[in-house]
């Protein structure tokens, strides 16, 4: 089992108490979940506070509590940690449990308002059928090669995103393609993960029950550009007047795809019909049984990607 100390790796730590190099079974959010041994993340979260959960975690078998606010009563043979955001925290030690899936496979995330599960689920069928071994979370259904794994979020918490990347290694997959929601960019569940790419479609006025605002919404899905590291590749939709905004401030080499604006990757629509698309794309035409301006645009993306990786 791996020790505390290490499952905490990058974490931004506030105070420590308690044996620290003590082997930890597993991490949990959920105390509903928590086993003997397991580190408990109290994570505060849109229905409950996950700090609310720390005394019943301990008794049922947690020896580590990591959270943002320490409990007024401390109890003797528990290792206390303070973190400054419990969110990014579980994150990081979720990618540190799992050994840092992602380093190991050629990850893409695919956000936007509409258009992620078609991208990501055009390029994991392109990938696939080009010969490599690769994987898929989306809304519709998690693949790990041909394997199926049920879908329960658009993006899963971050320790099932870290247990299935983590999966699709000793699967031996080299590619994987991800939808990356508001929500989860939002709520730290991908913070630390090193993407490989990121590709961005489109925004309109939709999640504002949640985000409440137009430009926290947009925020949000920014979040993925600027976390970025600078091997990376950042892709976005310069017809939506919103797609140079995510290129803002990442590290990332900057592209650019579009049917209208200039644009690197560029396709023209030569008829769209009950039939299908035929589209100009840089220059070669081709036919596609899906129909639709929008899905032009995903599938430029998915070609725009393709080349990129």
């Amino acid at each position: 089992m791996p020790a505390l100390k290490d499952i905490l790796y990058k974490v931004s730590l506030v105070s420590a108490s308690g044996d620290m190099s003590r082997e930890i079974s597993e991490v949990v959010f959920d105390s509903r979940k928590v086993a003997e041994d397991s580190v408990f993340v109290a994570v505060r979260g849109t229905q409950a506070d996950g700090h609310r959960f720390i005394p019943a975690a301990i008794s049922d078998g947690a020896t580590a509590i990591v959270c943002e606010e320490l409990p007024l009563e401390m109890q003797e043979n528990i290792t206390y940690v303070a973190v400054r955001n419990s969110a990014e925290a579980l994150s990081l030690m979720a990618i540190n449990y799992y050994n840092n899936p992602a380093s190991k496979l050629k990850l893409v995330g695919v956000t936007g308002t509409n258009g992620k599960t078609t991208v990501a689920t055009l390029l994991y069928n392109l990938f696939s059928a080009m010969g490599f071994k690769s994987g898929l979370l989306s809304t519709v259904v998690n693949r790990i090669g041909a394997g199926e794994v049920e879908a329960t979020h658009t993006t899963p918490d971050a320790l099932s995103i870290n247990k299935l990347l983590a999966q699709m290694v000793e699967e031996e997959c080299t590619h994987c393609f991800m939808e990356v929601s508001s929500h989860a960019l939002d709520q730290k569940r991908v913070y630390g993960i090193p993407f490989t790419g990121g590709i961005f479609t489109n925004i309109t006025h939709d999640h504002l029950d949640y985000h409440q605002t137009f430009d926290h919404y947009i925020a949000s899905k920014k979040l993925l550009f600027d976390n970025l590291p600078s091997d990376a590749f950042a892709l976005t939709n310069v017809d939506d007047k919103r797609g140079r905004i995510m290129l803002q401030n990442t590290k990332a080499g900057k592209h650019t795809f579009a049917l209208r604006s200039p644009a690197e990757f560029k396709a023209k629509m030569l008829s769209n019909s009950l039939q299908g698309l035929e589209l100009d794309i840089d220059g070669k035409q081709a036919w596609f049984r899906l129909i639709g301006a929008f899905n032009a645009y995903n599938l430029l993306a998915v070609y725009a990607a393709a080349i990129l990786l």
